[in-house]
Order: C-alpha cells, then sequence, then structure tokens
C-alpha cells in the first residue's frame, strides 16, 4: 500500500496514457503528428524529473519503446540524455505483443 501511495502521483500532468501494474509502468498514445510526438517526448522528461524528485531510478535496459500498428512512422525519443530503444515485441502480463499487435503465450 506504501509503493501504491508513493507512486500515485506519477501521473500526475501527463497527456499520454500511463499504465502501472506491480513494478511495471508503460507509457503510450497514438502518434499520428510531430506535435503528438513532442508531447510524447514531454511526458517521458516528465517521468524522468518525477524520479529525479523521488530519489527513483529507472532502469534504462527496460525502458524500450514499442511502435505498434501498421505504417507507425517509429520516432525516437530519448530518457535524459540517453536514445531508448526500439523493441519489436514486448512482454505484457505473461504475453509477447509485437508491433503488429500479434499476440503469442509462452
Amino acid at each position: 500500500m506504501l509503493f501504491n501511495t508513493f507512486i500515485n502521483g506519477l501521473d500526475t500532468g501527463l497527456e499520454g496514457i500511463l499504465s502501472k501494474f506491480a513494478d511495471d509502468t508503460k507509457l503510450g498514445r497514438p502518434v499520428e503528428s510531430l506535435e503528438v510526438r513532442d508531447a510524447l517526448q514531454r511526458d517521458v522528461n516528465k517521468l524522468k524529473d518525477w524520479a529525479i524528485t523521488s530519489h527513483v531510478k529507472f532502469n534504462k535496459g527496460k525502458c524500450r519503446i514499442l511502435h505498434l500498428g501498421w505504417g507507425n512512422s517509429g520516432c525516437l525519443y530519448r530518457l535524459g540524455n540517453e536514445r531508448l530503444e526500439s523493441s519489436a515485441s514486448e512482454r505484457d502480463l505473461g504475453v509477447l505483443v509485437d508491433g503488429k499487435l500479434n499476440l503469442t503465450q509462452p
């Protein structure tokens, strides 16, 4: 319960959708323009600032981008000075999801 109270304000002021589950956090939104891409980067910057203020460190090795959908422009994002790596697929609650929204279970 203390952890939930601690991260409760994590999504304050974000324009995208923040999903929190146990020790996993996902930020996302449809990116159909450069303005929206910039808004998503601002959200990443806000999360980084929250982490600094809260004395929490992101595991940058686990911070990856999954570009979803057909025709996705594959925008680049940064966490501080480091470019976030793109991923072909990511595991979410035990299900592997790829950029075309294909689902596979182990």
